[in-house]
């Protein structure tokens, strides 16, 4: 028995590393381009899809279902040869699964049974495999009621080319319950799938359920109000890196019919749906959306440019990108502040990007649509901060945002054996005395503390690194010395409270000798601020 079972999968389809699926390019005559002037109150929402015949469809019903092996299995009520026993809800043929070719271009041909063992004289309807492909989850109609479904599971034999053995009924399962849809999750952990259990919202809702080690699965959780309505939720999958969850709707704001949907999976649930616009939905039905790569995916529809019923679609998502650009300023002074430290974050608080700000104190940032982030930012001398920023919905794609930053007070402390005023560094033009702007504010902090305290007089002593000629950085640190009391007496500053001593590298605060690091040689580089008695 086992033998004849083998032969007969192997009559079907092979199972064998076809064209990749991340690889199709959108290149297709049969384009169809949906005219969206009917759609403008829901526009195309942040997304830009181009829609095309996946070049596989007939007058029968066929929807995308998952990935085996690099070929796309699908879903429909066609037949190869013989009668047809006709559905009487759907007035169509059962459905069977079936695999079919990927080519450069994302069509898709060579339609063949994908399993005799798994297909049945009832309806087999949406699967999905986990991450090893060696075990399978399929839903089959039930005998007495062609539009309850029931969620199977069944393991591929160790060496075979599709012997899919140890089918079972899974514990999930309830009396007058239907389980719909499944998707397992890119990691390989989570089994999403669509039913009508009695804790819904109203019709068919989105549920997960982990997946244990064992293989067994944990308790179905709903995905809440963000996702599920009182009308019918179905079609879940995600994104490639399980960031998103997409799945289609009846009951958001939709164009028609069933919508594609869109939502951020957070930490803390489930981001608001966002109905992903009207170069992917029509007045019709759009379900089975899921990804073959980054952008590129398969959509099934019964929009009337189709051979009949429901057909399969490409669907390349033009990736729009935006970016985030500023300065960070001094807030009283307005000046610019570069080596700023800046960390963007998700909304997850994971980290995005990170990046210095430049000489003028600009950034630069690549945001996505719709996401929340914030910004945070280190700097010494100034108040760390948490900026909030969230990128809207229109093709704006360049979002400009200037960040403020208020100073630390200086402090008095013993430096070394001897009370001084510390404030961050002061900052000079390579190889030269002149002062950087960025560092008029940390002066015009020690002009704040002497005009508090008139009788206190201050010595200067500016070191420099052990780069270059000992001589010449010895002159370099009078410059400096001389540059920072100068300004200080613009400030206001009487001459007479002032002294000023260049050391040049003769006492570096690290003393790494001919081995100094990049941090070290920036240390050893700096103003000092004695108070003197």
């Amino acid at each position: 028995m086992r033998t004849k079972s083998l032969i007969l999968a192997l009559l079907v389809c092979h199972v064998i590393f076809a064209q990749d699926p991340s690889n199709f390019t959108a290149e297709n005559d049969l384009s169809y381009i949906v005219d969206t002037a009917e759609y403008d109150e829901i526009g195309t929402n942040g997304f830009q899809f181009e829609i095309l015949d996946a070049g596989v469809n007939t007058k029968y019903s066929e929807f995308g279902s998952g990935f085996f092996m690099n070929k796309l299995i699908m879903v429909s009520s066609k037949k190869i040869g013989g009668f047809a026993k006709i559905d009487p809800y759907t007035n169509e043929a059962y459905k069977d699964l079936f695999c079919l070719d990927i080519e450069d271009n994302g069509h898709l041909s060579s339609p063949l049974l994908f399993s005799r063992i798994l297909n049945t004289n009832d309806s087999e309807d949406q699967l999905t495999f986990t991450k090893n492909h060696k075990t399978v989850y399929f839903t089959r109609s039930n005998k007495d009621n062609s539009m309850e479904y029931k969620l199977y599971a069944a393991t591929l034999e160790e060496g075979s080319h599709g012997n899919w053995i140890n089918q079972r009924l899974l514990s999930l399962n309830k009396n007058n319950v239907s389980i719909e849809t499944p998707f397992v999750s890119p990691k390989g952990d989570k089994l999403y799938f669509s039913s009508n259990r009695t804790d819904s919202f109203g019709g068919y809702d989105l549920y997960v359920s982990d997946i244990n080690p064992d293989g067994t699965l944990g308790k179905p959780k709903n995905l809440g109000p963000n996702i599920n309505t009182p009308s019918d939720e179905k079609y879940p999958s995600t994104s490639l890196n399980g960031m998103y969850l997409y799945f289609s709707s009846k009951g958001h704001e939709t164009i028609g019919g069933y919508d594609i949907f869109a939502s951020r999976i957070l930490n803390k649930g489930y981001k608001a749906a966002r109905n992903m616009g009207s170069t992917i939905n029509t007045s019709y039905d759009e379900v089975a959306y899921f990804l073959a790569a980054k952008n590129k995916g398969y959509l099934s529809s019964n929009r009337p440019s189709g051979k009949g019923s429901y057909d399969i679609y490409t669907a390349t998502n033009k990736d729009i990108s935006q970016n985030l650009k500023g300065s960070v300023v001094d807030a009283e002074t307005k000046i610019l502040l570069p080596n700023t430290i800046l960390v963007l974050k998700d909304e997850d608080g994971k980290v995005v990007s990170k990046e210095l700000t430049d000489n003028n104190g600009a950034f630069d940032f690549s945001v996505i649509p719709f996401e929340a982030y914030t910004i945070s930012t280190e700097k010494d001398g100034f108040i760390d901060k948490t900026f909030h920023f969230t990128a809207n919905r229109s093709f704006e794609t360049v979002y400009n945002k200037n960040l403020k930053l208020e100073t630390t007070k200086p402090i008095i402390e013993k430096v070394d054996d001897n009370l001084a005023i510390v404030v961050e560094n002061i900052y000079f033009d390579s190889a030269k005395w002149s002062l950087k702007e960025e560092s008029h504010i940390a002066l015009n902090k020690i002009a704040e503390v002497l005009n508090a305290n008139p009788d206190m007089k201050l010595s200067i002593n500016a070191h420099t690194d052990n780069k270059g000629n000992a001589n010449y950085n010895l002159k370099l640190s009078n410059k400096r010395a001389t540059s920072v009391m100068d300004y200080l007496i613009k400030t206001g500053i009487n001459k007479n409270r002032l002294q000023f001593k260049g050391y040049g590298e003769m006492h570096p605060k690290i003393d790494c000798k001919a081995k100094c690091k990049a941090d070290e040689l920036l240390i050893n580089r700096r103003v000092e601020f004695i108070i003197i008695d």
